[in-house]
Formats: C-alpha cells, sequence, structure tokens
C-alpha cells in the first residue's frame, strides 16, 4: 500500500471546496457523471482510430443509490485509469486530463465531444461526502487501483481485484447531505443535468410490458420483462442535421423539454454553426401573453449535452428570452461551477448570430406564407415589437416581416400602411399622422369617429406601444402617431374637414365660463371646437405627449418625467355645433344648464373610462331622474 499528500497550492483546499467551489452542492452529480461520459467517450475514440484493440460494446453509466449503507455509486464502463494516472489526475488538484487527452489526439479528438472538467469537478464530491472512493481499471494492460480521501489532504492508493474496465466512485454521504441518498433526489437531479448526456445512464430498473403475440388469446395476459431504467436521451433533436428532422420530430422535442407545456410551439429555429465559434441548438416560438414577465428562462444552456443553467441572459439576446428551447456550445466561458457566463467577445458573437437567425426565419416566414404568418402575428409581435426597441441590427431587419393590424383585421407591412395613409393625406409639408387604438372596445366612439371620416386606424395594443411609437417616429422621416383618443386627432379631422361654429364669438366666450365654473376640475383643458353637428357635445382627449410619457415611464423609461411628475391631464372639446351646446347656450334657466352640462360631462367621462365611485353613483342617480 502506499501513502502520500494530495498536491495542492492551497492550504485547507476541502472546506474551501465545501464552502466555496460551487453555489449549489447539487451540481457534485452533474460533474462526476460528466467526468465519467468523458473516460467513455475518450475510450470509444480511441477504438474508432484503430490505435487500440478495444471492444467498447454499448457503454453505459450506472448511478446507484445504497441508502443503508449511506454510499453513492457513480459507475463507468470507460478508460479508466491506472495507478500513476489516479495520482496525476487526482492528486494534482485542477489538473485536467481531458486537456491533456485533446492535446495527445488534436489531429482526431477535435469533435470527440470530451466536457473536459475532470480536477476540481472530481472534487465536488466532497461537498456531500465525508469520504470518496475510485475503484477504477484502465483500458491498459495494469492492475485496478483503489484510491480512498476522507476530505483530508491524505489519501490512500493500493491495488484492487477489479477485473472489470472503468471507473467506480464511491460516495461516503455526510449527515449534512441525506438527501443525496433518496432515489426521488437523485432521479430529480439527473433528469435536470443529465437528461441529455451522450452516453446512456441507468438508475435502477423498471417493468416493460412485451406486445401481445398474434397467436395470443384473448384473456392471456401481456408479459412483461425487468429491463435497465436509462433515463436519458443520449441523441436529442438538437444534435442531429436539420435535414434529418421533421416537423413532429421538433414538436415531440419540445414536449420531451417541457412535458407539462400542453400548447404546441408556433414553429422552431435549428441552429447550427460550427465557424466563428460551435453552437447548435432549438428555439421554439411559443405563444405570447402581453406579460413580459412570467415567461423568461425557459431556454436551456448547454455545454456538449451537459446542462448548465437556464439563465441564459447575455447569450441570448433579452427579448428572445421569451422563448423556448436549447443552446449548446463548447464555446461559451464557464467560470469554474460552469454556473456564470463571462461576457466576452465570443458570447456577443454568439448572441448576434442568434439575433440574425431569428430575424431570417422571420423574414422566412412571412415571404413564405403571410395569411399563416397574419393569423400568428397576435402570439409573436411582443417579441419582435421587443426586440425592435432593444436590438439595433434586429429593428433594421424587421421592417421586412413586422405588421401593423388594422382594427378591421387587415394586415399592413410599414411600406404598405405608409402609402395607404400617404394617400389620404396629401399635404407634403406635415408629418403623416398613422392613427391607432390600443383598445378596440374601450376605444370604440374613437375609432368610428376616425373611420367614419375616412382614416386608417391601426391596432397597436401591446404594454411597450408607447416606447415602440417613440422608437419609430425617432427613426423614420415624416411620421407621427396618434392615439385615436389623442388631441391631434381633432386637429387632423378638423383641418380636412373645416367647420363653421353655430355660436358667435361672445357666446362661445360665455359658454367657456360657464363650462368651466360647473365641472371646476383642474384636470380638463376645455376647448371649443366647430364640428359635425351630430358628434357628441363634450368629447374627452388626451394630451398626446404627456399620456406617452406616462405610459412611457409605467413601463420602464420616460426619461426625466417620473410617475409622479405626470399629472393626469385631459383635453375637454366641447362640439359648438351640436343641438344639445345650443340648448344650454340658449337655456334660461341656470339649474338646466347645469344638469346638461354635468350629464354631458358624465357620459363623456364614461365613455372614456374616468366615471367612477361617487360620480358615476351620482350620474345613475341623475339618469333615471331623466327618465322620469
Amino acid at each position: 500500500m502506499k501513502k502520500g499528500n494530495i498536491n495542492v497550492s492551497v492550504e485547507n483546499i476541502f472546506p474551501l471546496i465545501k464552502k466555496f467551489l460551487y453555489s449549489d452542492h447539487e451540481i457534485f452529480l452533474r460533474e462526476l457523471i460528466s467526468n465519467a461520459t468523458d473516460a467513455t467517450i475518450k475510450l470509444k475514440h480511441i477504438a474508432s482510430i484503430g490505435k487500440e484493440k478495444i471492444d467498447v460494446g454499448n457503454p453505459i453509466i450506472e448511478v446507484k443509490v445504497d441508502k443503508k449503507a449511506k454510499k453513492l455509486h457513480i459507475i463507468d464502463h470507460g478508460i479508466g485509469m491506472t495507478s500513476q494516472e489516479i495520482e496525476k489526475y487526482i492528486n494534482e488538484v485542477a489538473f485536467s486530463g481531458a486537456e491533456e487527452f485533446l492535446d495527445k489526439y488534436k489531429d482526431t479528438a477535435k469533435d470527440a465531444g470530451i466536457i473536459g472538467h475532470f480536477g476540481l469537478g472530481f472534487y465536488s464530491a466532497f461537498m456531500v461526502a465525508e469520504k470518496v472512493e475510485i475503484i477504477s481499471k484502465s483500458y491498459k494492460k495494469s492492475a485496478a487501483a483503489h484510491w480512498t480521501c476522507d476530505g483530508s489532504p491524505n489519501y490512500t492508493l493500493e491495488k484492487s481485484d477489479r477485473k472489470e474496465r472503468g471507473t467506480e466512485i464511491i460516495l461516503h454521504i455526510d449527515k449534512d447531505s441525506k438527501e443525496f441518498l433518496e432515489e426521488s433526489k437523485i432521479s430529480e437531479l439527473l433528469s435536470k443535468y443529465n437528461k441529455f448526456m451522450p452516453i446512456p445512464i441507468k438508475f435502477g430498473t423498471k417493468e416493460e410490458t412485451l406486445p401481445k403475440s398474434e397467436n395470443a388469446k384473448e384473456d392471456e395476459k401481456p408479459k412483461t420483462i425487468v429491463v435497465d431504467n436509462i433515463i436519458n436521451n443520449p441523441s436529442p433533436a438538437w444534435t442531429k442535421p436539420p435535414k434529418d428532422l421533421k416537423d413532429d420530430d421538433y414538436k415531440s422535442f419540445y414536449r420531451e423539454l417541457y412535458p407539462m407545456q400542453f400548447e404546441e410551439p408556433l414553429f422552431n429555429i435549428h441552429l447550427n454553426v460550427d465557424y466563428p465559434f460551435n453552437l447548435t441548438g432549438i428555439l421554439y416560438f411559443p405563444k405570447i401573453s402581453n406579460d413580459l414577465n412570467i415567461q423568461k428562462d425557459k431556454i436551456q444552456l448547454y455545454q456538449n449535452q451537459v446542462f448548465v443553467t437556464d439563465n441564459v441572459e447575455g447569450i441570448v439576446p433579452e427579448f428572445l428570452t421569451l422563448l423556448r428551447g436549447v443552446i449548446d456550445s463548447p464555446d461559451i466561458p464557464l467560470n469554474v461551477s460552469r454556473s456564470y457566463l463571462q461576457a466576452d467577445g465570443a458570447v456577443k458573437k454568439i448572441s448576434a448570430y442568434i439575433t440574425r437567425k431569428v430575424a431570417d426565419k422571420l423574414n422566412s416566414l412571412f415571404k413564405k406564407d403571410r395569411k399563416g404568418y397574419e393569423e400568428k402575428w397576435n402570439d409573436i409581435k411582443l417579441i419582435i415589437e421587443y426586440g425592435m426597441l432593444s436590438e439595433e441590427k434586429f429593428f433594421e431587419k424587421s421592417e421586412k416581416f413586422t405588421l401593423y393590424p388594422s382594427v378591421d383585421g387587415k394586415f399592413y407591412t410599414y411600406e404598405e400602411l405608409f402609402n395607404k395613409i400617404k394617400a389620404k393625406q396629401t399635404d407634403k409639408d406635415d408629418k403623416l399622422i398613422i392613427l391607432y387604438a390600443s383598445d378596440k372596445e374601450s376605444q370604440h366612439s374613437y375609432i368610428e369617429k376616425a373611420k367614419n371620416s375616412g382614416y386608417e386606424v391601426i391596432l397597436l395594443d401591446s404594454p411597450i406601444v408607447s416606447h415602440l411609437i417613440q422608437k419609430l417616429e425617432s427613426t423614420k422621416d415624416k411620421i407621427s402617431f396618434a392615439r385615436v383618443d389623442s388631441d391631434h386627432i381633432d386637429n387632423l379631422i378638423k383641418k380636412d374637414k373645416k367647420q363653421v361654429s353655430k355660436l358667435d364669438d361672445e357666446q362661445k366666450k360665455n359658454l367657456e365660463e360657464l363650462v368651466k365654473s360647473i365641472i371646476g376640475e383642474d384636470r380638463f383643458v376645455v376647448k371649443l371646437e366647430a364640428m359635425d353637428s351630430k358628434e357628441n357635445p363634450f368629447i374627452i382627449t388626451n394630451p398626446e405627449f404627456m399620456r406617452r410619457m406616462k405610459e412611457m415611464q409605467q413601463t420602464g423609461g420616460g426619461g426625466m418625467f417620473g410617475a409622479g411628475n405626470m399629472p393626469e391631464m385631459y383635453n375637454l372639446v366641447i362640439n359648438t355645433n351640436s343641438e344639445i351646446i345650443s340648448s344650454i347656450v340658449n337655456t334660461k334657466t341656470k339649474k338646466k344648464q347645469e344638469r346638461l352640462i354635468n350629464q354631458s360631462l358624465d357620459l363623456a367621462k364614461l365613455s372614456h373610462g374616468l366615471l367612477k365611485g361617487e360620480e358615476l353613483t351620482n350620474f345613475i342617480s341623475r339618469s333615471f331622474e331623466i327618465i322620469k
């Protein structure tokens, strides 16, 4: 038996490993299975290049729990280690056997799929174990070795009678980590971190029912057999060439990723690039609601099929974190625990590539099947609008596939919309005003008013619409957006349909003073306008600038304008040609004037969603009195 001291460069390395090496102790299982996977892939590679005559067979990795003995076993049938290799790769902390292997076979092992964290990865076992054993037999002709360490710098290394090629890691689980002796916990971790590892992983057994033979009797019971319970899919869809996959394959993989998600994805994007970086993956567009927060962190990041994190911020542009799927890249730099990403040039290139691929896919879908694309628009628009705001390169490409639906269900590209509005608004010296609604129901009367005047009204109802139109106005020449209930629409319609007021200047002055004295509210700016006599007597509109700034602040932004600094201000537009206004002006009874003004104002408030509380109660009581 040989005894010695592990060669560490930092005194008391084990307490540091236990507390600080990994942010989450459950990572130990991922690291040990990654090492077992590396050992198996190395063996396969050596056999494939013919340098050694090796009967590889169909190797698997096995995980076993021995709750009674408080042990956890990870067993592989890979390359194995000699005593000398154990001393080199295990006792010298952080020496990576994977790096040496890749260097030795650099001409042939480029795409072998080596994960490569033997060293500190192995020592993660000491986060949950009071003692760790390694029993290993190399594929080379040499005796098996047995290494034992109790978490101190002391170890023992002796011969073993193991006859089978490969390595068995035995963890003697400490009293503070008893949960890792529960089969349910280990099953959960294997499913989380090792679901798509490239080598089959066995965890226990299961019963499998055999199909009945053709000659079986009707009452004959089906036979069952006990088989290995393989918990992973070693060949997930993203590792296959796109030409080998059909639509059903992508949908089946989506259900494998998200078994509790019952809605099918709208479409997918297969990522596959090997220069200037290696990256594969599949991204899915799900149906997106108008909530920006609840659906993030659904993309899973893998490195050589090893799960790393579902926080892909930095790799995937923020607007695409609403998507789902998988990204796998060995070129994404990770820190020692593989849990946090480092922002560097490679990551920025990957992010730009993903953005471009998504834009190209959207453009392709729009060109190939515009009708189908229009049908999906409401489910994908939030992602596209979010991307237009946050990614300049995406914004530049978005004009080809961004749609602007009308309130009547027609869809326009920006160019189509611009040309349509230009034909209506012929004054070339002014900006073209694009009228939009954000809520078809509550803004119905305003929409009808604009449509009756011959204007197209588009529907922009996402929560970030104020930011979006601000962006469009700043980048497009000679356009301005105005919501149908804003002050802009009065100017637009009045300009095209000039009306002569039925009231003289003296009557208008008296009317304005009367209305102000009765309503007595600071939040209304009273304006008198000559409109069609069929229009309502009172119309409430929003000052476009102030409303938009307030909305932007509420969804993040708005510059120097804070929510608390933006008062609720409205325009009260009085139609001087309305018959009701004429009645108010010509009525000699002050009480009747007040009743008509209050009733007309409350109706205007009601149509704008502003009539609430005591005002609503008073309006209902007054309305019943009028009916009587």
